[in-house]
């Protein structure tokens, strides 16, 4: 105690220096705090934007991660209506759950005949009401909007697909596409462009008479059995995906829908059954049971567990860009903060030269006056520490009160700018544990030059 409180006085007789050393630490502590609560507030944006689509966990077919793509109704599951009754009823999973639903991703060709035009696209089947819950998970308590599925209280035959595919399909006028040109115009312009069997197969879906005024769009697929069938959808609505990649091949369909087209008459299939849970740290558990519930009551069909960290691999690339930069800031600030100290540190040595003589001369030892000025640098740290969590806390009340917003990667509509400070005690203790190291290992060095002084040179340094 009595070596802290002669610590402190020390720091007090030249008050300008310790200032302008703790103005650096604060400085310092501040802007790590304040980009680490903004790289925490994009990483929880950005695992709430995944799950809210993917959910947490997936089960699949063990190789349609790998070769789905190429054709996904091959790794269909059938017995999909028995694994959500099972994950829903069972004692560890059922209370751990919100949504557990199936999907089915078909590939196929998307033509507006009328206008001669297709493309290639990706769609999804989904179960709707399920969607519009996923849609509510926020765990984190993040300023958002929750908008309900475009498909909601639509026909069967309705289907949401991307601005991109409205813009190659040319049906951007009909939907309302906003900032969306219109390509030159064509030679074979306005021709009937549909062959005659796709035609055919396509009267075949339709129940009513066609409206001019409506959107429709015809998608060829190859059924499970590789024979080619045609679905006519309604589109009701075009919606950015975030992705110009997703964007131009996104067609989003009712579960049924999907499912006459891939499978027909045949018993249907689904190729995942996405879970999503109340909180994402429960993930190891979850999936521990569902591993041993596919390996006992599903042990015939060839199923896996997939994380939403496995099927969204940006996610993981993101957060280790934001983890690089925030080590890299956290190193650059160190070595200031440890050069302002030792600088600080190594001037009080130099100025109190004959006072550690006369200290040692009248018997404290080495360690002693290595302990002195440690305890200096401890003070400067603890000090420093406290005023930049202060600062950071304040600032970042600020800034998540001033109404700005950014767009984050993937987003198609700004969000609140945050910095999430307030509740990651974490961060905050490991930061001020890290400036306080920093802080007493500068002044170890000019402690420890100060301990070797020789009590005669000491005493008499002018």
């Amino acid at each position: 105690m009595n070596t802290m409180l002669l610590a402190l006085r020390n720091l007090l007789r030249n008050r300008r220096r310790s200032v302008t050393t703790l103005l650096a630490m604060i400085i310092g502590s501040s802007s790590i705090l304040l980009f680490g609560g903004y790289s925490r507030n994009i990483t929880y944006g950005l695992q709430t934007s995944y799950v809210q689509r993917s959910g947490h966990l997936q089960i699949q077919h063990k190789d349609y991660f790998l070769f789905g793509s190429g054709n996904p109704a091959a790794y269909g599951i059938a017995d999909y209506a028995r694994i959500v009754d099972t994950v829903k009823n069972d004692p560890i999973l059922g209370p751990m759950v919100t949504v557990v639903t199936p999907t089915l991703q078909v590939g196929g060709i998307a033509g507006n005949f009328a206008a001669g035009v297709s493309r290639t696209v990706s769609g999804t089947g989904l179960v709707v009401e399920d969607q519009n819950q996923m849609r509510r998970w926020n765990d984190y308590d993040l300023p958002m909007r929750v908008r309900t599925q475009s498909l909601t209280g639509t026909d069967s035959d309705a289907a949401v697909i991307g601005n991109g595919v409205a813009r190659v399909l040319q049906l951007c006028a009909q939907l309302n596409v906003l900032n969306c040109p219109q390509p030159p115009l064509r030679a074979h312009e306005g021709q009937d462009a549909a062959p005659a069997d796709i035609a055919a197969l396509s009267s075949l879906e339709k129940t009513d008479v066609q409206e001019p005024t409506r959107a429709r769009i015809e998608i060829l697929a190859a059924n499970v059995h590789g024979a080619p069938n045609v679905a006519s959808l309604n589109v009701v609505k075009a919606e950015a995906q975030g992705v110009k990649e997703v964007d131009d091949v996104a067609v989003l369909m009712h579960l049924t829908q999907a499912q006459k087209l891939i499978y027909g008459n045949a018993a249907p299939q689904v190729t995942a059954v996405v879970l999503q849970l109340k909180h994402t740290n429960q993930i190891p558990v979850a999936t521990a049971r569902l591993e041993q519930l596919l390996a006992t009551s599903f042990r015939d069909e060839s199923l896996v567990v997939q994380e939403f960290t496995t099927l969204n691999p940006f996610y993981g690339q993101s957060i280790g860009m934001f983890d690089a930069i925030f080590s890299f800031i956290s190193v650059l600030i160190a070595a200031i903060v440890l050069f302002t100290v030792s600088n600080t540190m190594s001037m009080a040595v130099m100025e109190r030269t004959v006072e550690i003589g006369t200290l040692r001369a009248v018997g404290l030892r080495r360690s002693g006056i290595r302990r002195l000025f440690v305890f200096e640098g401890l003070l400067l740290g603890a000090i420093g520490a406290t005023l930049g969590i202060a600062v950071s806390l304040g600032l970042a009340l600020i800034v998540n009160h001033s109404g700005l917003t950014w767009l984050p990667p993937g987003r198609v509509e700004p969000v609140p700018l945050t910095v999430r400070l307030w509740g990651e005690s974490g961060l905050i203790v490991s930061s001020a544990a890290g400036l306080i190291l920093v802080a007493v290992l500068s002044a170890w060095w000019p402690a420890n030059r100060a301990a070797r002084l020789h009590v005669v040179d000491a005493l008499r340094h002018v």
